[in-house]
Order: C-alpha cells, then structure tokens, then sequence
C-alpha cells in the first residue's frame, strides 16, 4: 500500500492505492463502490487481466484515504484526475462498481467497465417518502439525535462531511453523462441486484453510444464470484484495442 497527497480547492487528501502488475504497460485504475474500498476490487481482479497494470484506489472518505471536506461525485473525479497525474497514470481503461462507476464516467477513459453502476435516479418508495418527512418533521422540534434510525444503512456510519457528501451524491441523475460518454463501455450487472437494478443497466446501455451489456447471475456484489469471466472479456473485447 502506499499513499500519494493530492492539493483540491485547498484540502490536502492522502489517497490510499495499490498498483499490481507494475510492469505492465496499459494502465487499469479500478474504482470501488460507496461503503467499500480498494481490497474488495483487488480481491476480485488482482489475480487476472495480467497485461495490465492494476491501480486501486480507496477513495475519500473510505478505506485508508481519510476525508475532512464534503464532496460531490465532481470533486472526486477531479480529485482522481490529480491523482493520476502525480502517479504518471493514462486513461486507458477505468474500472468502476456502483458509485465508483459515476466517478469512472466522468474521467472519460478511452475503456469504461461499469460493475453495476449507479447513476440511473429511482423514484422513492411511499414508505421511504413518509420516513423522510417524519425525520424531517422530526429535526425541527430537536430530535435529530435518533437520525440512525432514519437514514440509509449506508450512511449511518458517517462522520458529518461524508454524511453531508452521501446526501449529494445518493439522488444523482447521470442520464446526462452516460449520453454523451464517448468511451466504449462494458456494462456487466448481477440480475438480482437489489441496490443498482438490472433496469438501470439496461437503460444506461440505451443511453451510450459504444456499450455492451452483459448479464450475471448474483447481487450488487456479483463480480466477486465472476470476476475470472469478466476479466476474460475485458481481454477479449479492448486487449487488441489497447496495445496500439
């Protein structure tokens, strides 16, 4: 593990990464989803897609890259830009699960591997719509203490910026930005995602001008037991594509 300091709007971030394959020429930077971080995606990936070199990242606020500012899914795009720079990395490929995959859309890669990506707005349910407004309600006679038994299982352990920065990030409409995404996409999804649904997959895949979806059997999480045949892929369909 090692740890490079990035300089944004004058917030010093230590991002925490890990390189696998360092040797090798064409540059894969992965991005993990909300609540997760660089050890999930390399327990999954490390052991394949051996022609590239593997950049993990823990984003900010996750994992052991510490954050002391509120963010939106922007800045921490920027924020890997920089990163990048200062590691010498190219936008080869950007490998990017859930809200990793907004993030990896946004940094325009000339390949875009979206894992169940977010990014596709879902309206709330009425029973989510009636536990807002009681929290709502709530708050303004001083009870904002019992907020853990309100908010997302995502967000309850959050310290008050990431907290803030979940609240900005959780509602994205990135319909916008996966339609004028000009990178060939590889959209690969778990057909019982509970998280990021199958529908969404399907209606980025509309959206994009170059993008393939594939289907899996399993969850949000489903590439941890199909990251061999999602690996594969890769190689097969943007190897050749890469090298020139």
């Amino acid at each position: 593990m090692a740890i490079k300091s990035i300089q944004y709007d004058r917030h010093t971030f230590d991002i925490s990464y890990e390189i696998v394959n360092p040797e090798a020429k064409i540059d894969m930077i992965v991005l993990h989803g909300w609540g997760s971080n660089k050890n999930l995606m390399k327990q999954a990936f490390s052991p394949y897609l051996n022609k590239f070199r593997h950049i993990y990242i823990d984003l900010p606020g996750f994992g052991n890259s510490p954050c002391n500012m509120t963010l939106k899914t922007s800045d921490y795009a920027r924020i890997i830009e920089l990163f990048m720079v200062h590691i010498n990395a190219s936008k080869d490929i950007i490998m990017g699960h859930s809200f990793g995959g907004k993030v990896a859309v946004l940094l325009q890669p000339d390949v875009l591997v979206l894992l169940s990506s977010a990014g596709i707005y879902t309206k709330k349910s009425l029973k989510v719509k009636l536990k807002i407004a009681l929290f709502k309600m709530l708050k303004i006679f001083g009870f904002s203490k019992i907020r853990k038994y309100f908010v997302a299982e995502d967000a309850k352990s959050l310290n008050s910026h990431m907290y803030e920065t979940f609240k900005n990030v959780v509602n994205e409409d990135f319909s916008t930005q996966f339609k004028e995404s000009n990178s060939k996409a590889l959209l690969c999804w778990g057909e019982d995602d509970t998280a990021t649904p199958l529908s969404s997959g399907e209606k980025i895949d509309e959206l994009m001008k170059d993008s393939q979806l594939i289907v899996y059997p399993g969850d949000h999480y489903f590439f941890m037991q199909n990251a061999k045949s999602i690996s594969k892929l890769i190689e097969d369909t943007f190897l050749k594509r890469l090298e020139k």
